[in-house]
């Protein structure tokens, strides 16, 4: 007989051992997913659009717009670096995290062929130190990351950017969007548990979203722009960005319930 609860991270890795066994139909079912995406990641030959080393349309549109400018980035889930090796190359100091070694590694040699200098740290960003990830961070980026995560998780989420945002600093955020035949599940946040399956990723609405970050100020919050495959910007249809402005007077989380703005 194990009693294995005395904290509150002690029940969210709790939760998390819900979401990390192969389903009976052999589809990942893990909210960590480390496993999963270091093979998805080891195979570059993957005709997958965003392996290729395009920034999101939208993370250069509030650059040239002047929405955000050159400081100290995180970018988390950052895959092979597309949009670590973007910031780097416009004067952003770029910290960047994945659960996979094999994303992590090539993101490092694509670093060394554009000539930038991007800090890569592989594993878990929740559980990483807090010297590893000390911000504060100008711009946390995330593309894709936070749609893989399970419900619990968005605690761990808004507390890591209340640590490491820093005040006035920017979420810009991608994340699968519901409705219109778009990708990621759209069953309630308890069916998930009930299914024990994350069906790929978490759509959300607009309204979830603004929830969800409701004590940061939103910016912009737009579904993501098509771009053509000959443009140098990556873009389709089925995300959501969104930027989002900490307080200039910020202290601590960042979830439902503090004044941040």
């Amino acid at each position: 007989m194990d009693r294995t609860v005395r904290t509150v991270e002690d029940v969210l890795a709790l939760l998390d051992g819900l979401f990390t066994s192969e389903s009976e139909a052999g589809r990942l079912a893990t909210g960590d997913g480390k496993d999963f995406w270091d093979r998805f990641y080891a195979d570059r030959s993957r005709p997958v659009p965003f392996f290729v080393a395009k920034p999101d349309e939208n993370l250069a549109a509030y650059l040239d717009q002047g929405l955000i400018a050159p400081g100290r980035a995180l970018d988390l889930g950052c895959g092979p670096g597309r949009n670590a090796l973007y910031l780097a190359s416009h004067g952003f100091e770029v910290d960047a995290v994945d659960l996979s070694p094999s994303a992590v590694a090539w993101g490092k040699e694509r670093a060394h062929e554009a000539g930038v200098d991007v800090r890569f740290l592989c594993g878990d960003a929740f559980a990483l130190p807090a010297a590893e990830l000390s911000g504060p961070y100008d711009l946390v980026v995330d593309s894709g990351c936070f749609h893989h995560l399970p419900p619990h998780r968005r605690v761990s989420y808004l507390a890591l950017l209340g640590r490491v945002l820093a005040p006035g600093g920017h979420l810009a955020l991608t994340s699968f969007a519901a409705g219109d035949g778009g990708m990621g599940s759209e069953l309630a946040d308890s069916d998930l548990y009930r299914e024990r399956e994350l069906q790929g990723g978490l759509a959300y609405t607009p309204e979830s979203l603004r929830w969800i970050f409701s004590n940061l100020v939103e910016v912009e919050l737009r579904r993501m722009r098509e771009e053509p495959p000959e443009s140098a910007l990556f873009g389709v249809t089925f995300l959501w960005t969104g930027l989002f402005r900490r307080g200039a007077a910020a202290s601590g989380d960042v979830g439902p319930g503090d004044d941040v703005a």
